[in-house]
């Protein structure tokens, strides 16, 4: 397979798994994806933002999460997001840390 093919193959891979997060099982919770997983939505906004820092593209945080979720992340949590409970916050703080670091919240 030649690299323009491979990188083909891999972004309609990465599409169809932003897909089936966001659109097909949006009822999964982030905090349910780290915990069980070490990453969600928002690691795969982070590392598309860094993704497009590397190339010299200017992209925040804010705007990473916004091309990823393809809304403004405030209006994703406001349609998607349940509380979690004191458990699953406590499995979270560990997860994002062995995960994700202190620094990349």
């Amino acid at each position: 397979m030649d690299d323009q093919t491979r990188i083909e193959i891999e972004a309609a891979a990465f599409r169809r798994l932003r897909k089936h997060l966001l659109e097909d099982r949006p009822d999964v919770q982030n905090i349910d994806l780290m915990n069980l997983a070490g990453f969600c939505r928002n690691c795969l906004s982070r590392w598309y933002q860094e993704a497009a820092n590397e190339r010299g593209i200017e992209m925040t945080k804010d705007e990473g999460r916004e091309a990823f979720y393809g809304m403004p992340y405030s209006e994703w949590k406001e349609k998607n997001q349940t509380a979690a409970s004191a458990e699953k916050q406590a499995a979270f703080e560990v997860a994002f840390r062995e995960n994700v670091g202190e620094d990349k919240g």
